[in-house]
């Protein structure tokens, strides 16, 4: 079926063309375009992706150097560095925000898998932010102090599949505690957060939905207890402690009973204290699914040293967007075809 392709159609054969089409066309993408559609748009992006490009020039450069093969290659006739920066800036980056969700979804179900140390029901995610400098003499919306410009990638990434479930791209000044708002929260599924996303407030409306949470309480934290279960300290299980916060604001804003686990990590010699709504699991298994957070910073490293969304082709908010959403696409690609 594939012989005689060149190995990047072969690639883009992966994408579905009529999903992508009928995004276009609820957004708009092609009005006025006469030839560079969005779809040889988004596939010149993700060749740059593939091909390690530092800038918009190189990658045209890069494509140009393959000026007999483009139409073969499905992108297009030719490409200009004026048009592609044009439509980077121009054309909304929901298109591919949206085709990223459907590709996301595509890459989950095809690395469903059931090896996973902890048995349980629900979908287990992991979800942290990295935030990506920007100089904020050129990308002069995305101010964060007075002299440093920056955006962050929120990501909900599921530890399952190792795929990223949700993605939330704001400037850096927004706190982390704000993007737990955009989260799809689903029954029954479980919540890993770091320190960092101690907020009361919303930990217990993640409790009202029927989810589970685990996060790594604060040094600060006042607990009162109101009874321990036993615990294997062999296992690095501390203590295993049902009860409620002590302070009243605290309290007031989660009024109900929590579990509080310390577990000492022999292979790191570091101590951590978490709370969780989950009273079904063992404390270990608690404990081995917050060690499991650590894929998600796993994830920002891969997608910082393999794809390019630290250099960015268009200085707009729109045209930083659409990269960092062709980006999540041709991860998903590489998921899909492995």
């Amino acid at each position: 079926m594939n012989q005689g392709k060149y190995v990047f159609a072969q690639i883009a054969e992966f994408l579905p063309r009529r999903v992508f089409d009928r995004l276009v066309l609820k957004y708009n993408g092609n009005k006025f375009v006469r030839v560079l559609s969005c779809w040889n748009q988004m596939l010149s992006l993700i060749f740059g992706q593939l091909t390690n490009r530092d800038s918009l020039r190189e990658l045209v450069l890069a494509i140009d150097a393959h000026r007999s093969k483009t139409y073969h290659l499905g992108l297009g006739s030719g490409i200009k560095l004026a048009t592609l920066a044009r439509a980077n800036i121009n054309r909304s980056c929901k298109i591919y925000e949206e085709f990223a969700w459907y590709m996301i979804d595509q890459a989950r179900r095809i690395n469903v898998s059931d090896d996973f140390a902890v048995k349980v029901d629900g979908n287990i995610y992991a979800f942290d932010s990295t935030t990506i400098d920007l100089c904020l003499n050129v990308f002069w919306w995305a101010e964060f102090r007075k002299n440093k410009g920056g955006i962050k990638v929120h990501t909900l990434y599921d530890v399952k599949t190792q795929i990223p479930s949700f993605i939330h791209i704001t400037t850096a000044s927004v706190n982390d505690i704000q993007a737990m708002d955009q989260i799809p929260y689903e029954k029954g599924s479980y919540y890993i957060f770091d320190r960092g996303y101690n907020d009361f407030d919303r930990l217990f409306q993640i409790n009202l939905l029927q989810a589970w949470f685990i996060v790594r309480a604060k040094d600060n934290l006042k607990f009162t207890r109101r009874y321990s279960n036993k615990v294997n300290k062999a296992s690095g299980i501390r203590c295993d402690q049902t009860g409620v916060f002590t302070h009243q604001r605290s309290y007031s804003r989660y009024p109900q009973k929590l579990r509080r686990i310390k577990y000492f990590d022999t292979e790191t010699g570091l101590e951590f204290v978490f709370l969780t709504n989950n009273f079904s699991l063992t404390a270990f298994e608690i404990a081995i699914l917050y060690k499991n957070r650590w894929q998600v910073e796993l994830f920002f490293k891969w997608i910082k040293q393999h794809l390019k969304i630290k250099s960015f082709w268009g200085h707009t908010l729109n045209a930083v967007k659409t990269q960092i959403y062709c980006a999540i696409i041709t991860y998903c690609l590489v998921a899909i075809i492995r």
